[in-house]
């Protein structure tokens, strides 16, 4: 059988009229390119602030990539770990780093419940279920967040976690109560009409051919029409096609795939390995590493299988490539339930240059950071604020496209490697 490439997110997506494609002569004081959940939160937090006449570009609809298609977990940190962030920083700059993505999953909530936005919320925090028999797993990380973030987790001893997961995979874990999970493309779509309820002008299928310096303006060009523009904020991911070539290097664009069960009703309880709705993640480094939940329908998501776990490979490849490899691992794990999405780049990178703004670098840990960045662009625009000045560290890489896939897999094998000789290891 052939499969969809409809994904289940766009196939339950909330019903929108279209937006029309931008119409020629138009100006704006902010143009954002990118309609997922960077532009998105920009856009809305501009508006929140009373920037009027805001014009958001998206290539093709809202929420398209990543954003429409993700696990859908929110909770607070990056894809850089806690660790490494202390690493990197001192000690009050990671603190206040990672209280930007506390904020904004409390701020998350927030905009749900104020723009009523209907997204299959499930606000029962995450379990942290620890795949190995060692507790230093994740009492260190448990002892980290309490002493140098102020984040306090729940022990869960095995008899409990048994309780919650049933699955002899696991051992003892973590409770995270501060975490929620969505439908994330019905969160994307709310999003923008909660900034269109505020006179943000959306336009989909137009996607920005060329972005070029004119005098104090920025001229964009679509296929429909051109935009000039005082400022312009870059918030494409992936997608980024090169707009600005500096950025467009430091973005490795990777697939991962998210299956889902049908509607299982009254067979939830014996045919799911979670009985109760919080996220469920697991303590390896990669797959298998399932996380799971349920949705408000009871229907189960499969964990996903990221085709870099298999082979590095371009983001575009057909929708059904790592979908058998997915399938395996969770009958054989006897657990349902989506992966976080693995991404190459670790850290997120805001900074102004010429009066143009980047949101990138958000993967992983979309949804929380996503949100923060929105929150500190909209500030940097509104307000003259500097606090996007924080993360001037993180500025882009480069991934040696097409080089850095093979290198991007060689990082999976070794962190595979190591996973499997300490499964061996505790017998």
């Amino acid at each position: 059988m052939k499969p969809s490439t409809t994904s289940y997110y766009r196939a339950t997506a909330t019903a929108y009229p279209a937006w029309e494609p931008l119409p020629g002569g138009v100006r704006a004081p902010v143009a954002v390119i990118g309609a997922g959940f960077a532009g998105l939160n920009t856009a809305l937090g501009l508006a929140e602030r009373g920037v009027r006449d805001v014009v958001l570009l998206e290539r093709e609809q809202v929420g398209f990539g990543a954003s429409g298609r993700n696990g859908g977990f929110v909770f607070a940190g990056y894809s850089l770990g806690e660790q490494s962030l202390l690493d990197q920083s001192d000690h009050p700059r990671a603190r206040a780093l990672f209280k930007l993505t506390t904020k904004a999953v409390g701020r998350i909530r927030r905009r749900v419940a104020d723009y009523a936005i209907p997204c299959d919320v499930v606000d029962e925090g995450v379990i942290w279920a620890n795949w190995f028999r060692d507790p230093a797993v994740l009492r260190q990380r448990q002892q980290l967040l309490a002493d140098h973030y102020g984040v306090n987790w729940q022990w869960l001893p095995e008899a409990e976690l048994r309780g919650l997961v049933r699955s002899e995979h696991y051992h003892d874990g973590l409770y995270e109560r501060d975490a929620l999970h969505l439908h994330p493309l019905n969160y994307a779509i709310g999003l923008a009409a909660a900034a269109a309820g505020q006179g943000v002008r959306i336009h989909e299928r137009s996607g920005v051919r060329s972005l070029a310096r004119e005098g104090l303006q920025w001229r964009l060009r679509t296929a429909q029409g051109e935009l000039l523009a005082d400022q312009v904020v870059l918030a494409c991911g992936g997608y980024l096609a090169g707009l600005r070539k500096p950025i467009d290097r430091a973005i490795l664009p990777i697939a991962t795939y998210v299956m889902v069960t049908e509607p299982l009703g009254a067979r939830w309880t014996n045919a799911c390995a979670f009985s109760r709705r919080s996220t469920t993640a697991a303590s390896r480094r990669l797959l298998p590493r399932a996380a799971g939940y349920a949705t408000t329908v009871g229907r189960a998501h499969l964990g996903a299988q990221p085709l870099a776990a298999r082979r590095a490979a371009p983001a575009d490849e057909g929708p059904a490539a790592g979908v058998p490899a997915t399938a395996r691992r969770a009958r054989r794990l006897r657990l349902v339930g989506p992966d976080e999405l693995r991404a190459a780049s670790d850290a997120a990178d805001r900074w102004q240059r010429r009066r143009a703004l980047v949101g990138a670098g958000l993967s992983r840990h979309g949804l929380a950071p996503t949100c923060a960045a929105g929150e500190l662009l909209a500030a940097a625009i509104a307000d003259g604020d500097d606090g996007w000045k924080q993360f001037a560290d993180y500025g882009p890489g480069n991934t040696h496209r097409p080089f850095g896939y093979p290198a991007a897999q060689a990082s999976y094998w070794w962190q595979q490697s190591r996973d499997c000789l300490k499964t061996r290891l505790e017998g």
